[in-house]
This record gives C-alpha cells, structure tokens and sequence, in this order.
C-alpha cells in the first residue's frame, strides 16, 4: 500500500508540475521547450541608449547605442550554445530588410507588457500569451530556412554627470526626502515561431540598474533578458 500510494503522489506531482509550466506567463499555451537542434535566426537587437541632462531631458547617444549593440550581439553569440539551439546569424543585407519586422515586435511587445503582464488584461486572452506577428515573418523563414526567430528590445538610459551633481544638491536640500532619476533600463525579447507567426516566448526586463557600454555588464543584462528562456530538450 505504501508503494501504491508514494507512486499515486509522484504521478499527482509530476501533473502538477506540467499544468503549472503549462501556466507560465512566460510560454504560449501548449509549448514547453525548443526541440533539439532547432535552428533559430537571431534577429538584430532594435537598441537604443540615451543620456538624461541635467534638466531632466533624454537624449539619444549614437556612439553609446553602437558599443552597446556590438556588445549585446557579442554576448548572445556567446550564449547560444548554453541555450541549446543552431543560430543562424542574418546577413547585413537581410538585418536591413528586417527593419519594419523589428518594428512590429517593438509594437507588440509593449502591446503583450501592457496587456498581458501589465494592469490592462484583455478579457478576450484569458490570462494566456497569445499573441502572434503573422504572416510578416515569413520573409525570415524564406531568408534564412529557420524554424524559430529571437527578437529583443532593449532602451537603457543613463545620468550625465550634471545630473548626479543635480541629485545629490536636491538630496542635500531636502534631507534626502527627494530624488532625480538616474535612469531605466528596459527590455523585452520574444520567441517565434516562424511556421505560424506565434510569439512562443517573451520575457520583459524593467530596472534601475544595469549598464550596457561595457562587455561583461551588456552580458549581464542579456542573462536577465533571456531569464526562463524554453531551453532546447
């Protein structure tokens, strides 16, 4: 009877495990993980980096966004192997003509933020990821014959050197009691599947910290992009 029961409990915990991954907000409902060797194309990371003035006014920074993208593109090369899948990199040509592609996930990320993690749920969803770029990326399929494609989105924003002085004069004058922002950082990366258009997978980053102007911090951040990704199995 003890064995009976201790193998009843096993088979209860294994079901609850698989409905509770199966509920991840993280993962479209039915998929659990990449198969193994899945081919997937990494497509260009749409990033940008800004520096806050001292008045509170955030302007972009050209040679910032181009280490960061470098650094960020350097990384998750790195990563791909731990991941479990083939990369297929875009060529320069085909990153270009990706341009309005990264656009629609822009859009759609914030729209699956804002709707789906965020306060603003849709009724219409049931609390699922379900969410889908169409048939736009079949261009990438064609270009590259993958099966899956990863997007990442990523905003970071940073002090100026008046800024803090700013900070710490206010902090001085009120004892603390207030504060300037010294910038966010912000991100979203998705899964594809690019047979259907579904957004498998997405993960969204929104912090205080991290630094995307040097290797091992632009490393940093893409492990907290990429938390929970479906590794191939």
């Amino acid at each position: 009877m003890k064995a009976i029961l201790a193998a009843a409990l096993a088979l209860i915990a294994l079901a609850c495990a698989g409905t509770a991954a199966a509920q991840s907000m993280n993962l479209a409902p039915g998929f659990q993980s990449l198969p193994k060797g899945a081919k997937v194309a990494i497509m260009p990371t749409d990033i940008e980096l800004f520096v806050i003035s001292a008045g509170g006014v955030v302007e972009p920074k050209a040679d910032w966004t181009e280490s960061a993208s470098m650094h960020f593109k350097e990384a998750l090369l790195k990563k791909r192997e731990a991941l479990g899948f083939t990369a297929v990199e875009l060529t320069a040509k085909q990153a270009d003509e990706a341009d309005e592609i990264n656009a629609l996930h822009g859009a759609i990320s914030r729209a699956i933020a804002m709707h789906h993690f965020g306060p603003l749920r849709l009724p219409t969803k049931d609390g699922k990821l379900d969410w889908s770029m169409g048939d736009s990326v079949q261009s990438i399929k064609q270009a590259t014959g993958a099966d899956y494609a990863l997007f990442s989105f990523v905003r970071d924003s940073y002090a100026s050197g008046e800024r803090k002085a700013a900070m710490v004069a206010i902090a001085i004058l009120t004892l603390g009691r207030a504060a300037l922002a010294l910038g966010t950082q912000s991100g979203y990366a998705s899964l594809v599947d690019l047979n259907t258009g579904r957004v498998v997978w997405f993960n969204q980053l929104l912090r205080a910290t991290g630094d995307l102007r040097e290797p091992e911090s632009a490393a940093e951040t893409l492990d907290a992009l990429l938390r929970e990704f479906p590794l191939a199995k």
